[in-house]
């Protein structure tokens, strides 16, 4: 869909790629003034009122004027590049100002921008807002929990996340604000982190694409698995987002070890990239998802259309011992400690005087009341667990079987052994679980809905429902390490021929009606 000013047709911003705004902007169609100021008006319609999806914790105060600014440069000097004007919300956890959701944090001020957060205001990307997400990424609470545990989307500051297909449904992950945002065009494009799904989950869950790429720079969960990456609207937008993001971080080691030379990922947008592949079925991680399921063998067909042999199934040696290992949960608890206490004693100010994992839980414990609502607020049971935590013998031999299932007899060896050059399995479920754990890449596109007549769940009175119909699914594809170029190129390939996303647009009230013909029209 477009809407016109006199002879110009403007895209709808429901829709509208990053691509198609920076065409107008360097034809003068509009100017990223107006661009922001149209987003700011979608967020004001849907954030708070109506629906309430509470997908931005905060919009920029300086947004307008560094858009001004940057008008002013395009006029004067030319553009930057394809982002040159381009507004992004960025997840609450990438530094920039404050963040993480939590008044434990409120006012802080860092040292600097997150790495990658420099990289992308350099190429001239305007930070409209942040993003909501679970408090702290979801390590307050214990994992995965909805009833009188902290669920997935909410924080102090933000509240309770929605996803715009049905109302009061589960955003699904940390990464939810980004993803909600996304879904119903919000702003550009926006950037999610991800632990241990929270990038693919939401992005499944709201019928947007999500990368878990091998960038990093956000509010530490775990060292060794933690990552950054885009979810937008369509693999080309998360494609052209990455080529700003990637690169060897000085401040971060484990970015340094990456491959000299950073691909151009917008090269792997090949519509026949699936040509000659061999794509495997990993049976064993598809369990109790009978839509998704019947969807996602009825893709199979495209796949195959596309030019690929699937090997189904294609499952992991090691499949029983991933789903049922306690290394993960150890590890994770120690590196929260430890790398929060690093990040907090880096602060340059925090008004609270919270520098340390033990001053949060007492902070939160003398304020219990003020924070999240009941019964979520007397839940830190995550917090004190990774207090407690030590590095030891325990963890070390933790992080090795990490690697092991994940790497060595995980996701490489299944490669290896049935010889191929990705693995494809529903998003849904544990499938997020072996890259996780290994630090490889994975891709999540839109793969279908749930149908009309599926049972809302849960039953009884809940705050959000976890299954309704026309919530949003997706498929990932999964690789080893540094194969993002290939994994990009698979999903644009899919996603060009199926076009699932705009099979079914959010629930109606959901849906902000501001277009950039509205601010035009204003001044």
């Amino acid at each position: 869909m477009t809407f016109k000013v006199s002879s110009v047709a403007l895209p709808d911003l429901y829709e509208a790629s990053i691509v198609e705004l920076q065409d107008g902007l360097v034809k003068g169609h509009f100017t990223s003034v107006q661009l922001v100021k149209a987003y700011f008006d979608r967020i004001e319609e849907v954030n708070l009122k109506g629906p309430a999806l509470r997908a931005v914790i905060e919009t920029n105060p300086m947004a307008l004027s560094q858009a001004a600014a940057l008008d002013d440069e395009r006029k004067s000097k030319g553009g930057r590049g394809p982002l040159h004007g381009i507004p992004l919300l960025l997840k609450d956890n990438i530094a920039t100002l404050h963040e993480e959701g939590s008044y434990a944090l409120l006012g802080s001020i860092v040292p600097r921008d997150a790495f990658i957060a420099a990289k992308l205001r350099e190429a001239g990307a305007i930070f409209i807002g942040k993003a909501n997400l679970s408090e702290w990424s979801g390590m307050r609470g214990e994992w995965g929990h909805l009833k009188g545990q902290v669920p997935n989307g909410l924080s102090e500051c933000g509240g309770q996340t929605l996803s715009p297909y049905y109302p009061n449904a589960h955003p699904s992950s940390s990464s939810s604000g980004s993803g909600v945002a996304m879904a119903v065009g919000l702003a550009a494009g926006s950037l999610g982190s991800e632990t241990h799904g929270s990038i693919v989950y939401p992005s499944s869950r709201n019928n947007v694409v999500g990368h878990q790429a091998y960038c990093r720079a956000v509010i530490p969960i775990s060292s060794h698995q933690d990552t950054a990456g885009p979810m937008c609207r369509s693999v080309t937008d998360a494609a052209l987002l990455l080529n700003f993001m990637a690169g060897p971080d000085p401040r971060d080691e484990v970015t340094l070890h990456q491959p000299g030379i950073v691909p151009d990922y917008m090269r792997a947008l090949d519509k026949n990239a699936l040509k000659g592949t061999r794509l495997g079925v990993p049976r064993s991680f598809i369990r109790n998802t009978k839509a998704i399921e019947e969807t996602f063998n009825s893709s199979l067909d495209v796949f195959r259309a596309l030019g690929a042999e699937i090997v189904d199934p294609a499952d992991f040696s090691d499949a029983e011992e991933l789903l049922t290992s306690k290394a993960v949960k150890r590890v994770l608890d120690v590196d929260f400690k430890v790398g929060l206490n690093k990040y907090l004693s880096e602060l340059v100010d925090v008004p609270t005087g919270v520098k340390t994992l033990a001053a949060l839980i007492e902070f939160n414990k003398k304020r219990a009341d003020l924070n999240l609502p009941p019964p979520f607020y007397k839940d830190q049971s995550q917090f004190i667990q990774s207090e407690a935590a030590q590095v030891d013998d325990a963890y070390l031999a933790a992080l090795a079987e990490d690697f092991e299932l994940g790497r060595t007899r995980g996701i490489d060896a299944t490669l290896a052994q049935f010889n191929l050059d990705a693995i494809i399995l529903p998003t849904d479920g544990p499938a997020a679980g072996p890259a996780a754990i290994a630090g490889y890449p994975m891709i999540s596109v839109p793969l279908g809905f749930q149908p009309d007549d599926v049972e809302l769940l849960p039953a009884t009175p809940s705050a959000v429902y976890t299954q309704a119909p026309g919530l949003p699914f997706g498929v990932a594809f999964m690789g080893t390490a540094y194969s993002e170029f290939k994994l990009i190129s698979y999903a644009y390939a899919f996603e060009q021929a199926t076009h699932v996303r705009l099979q079914r647009r959010a629930y109606d009230d959901a849906i902000p009606r501001t277009q950039l013909t509205d601010v035009m029209s204003q001044l």
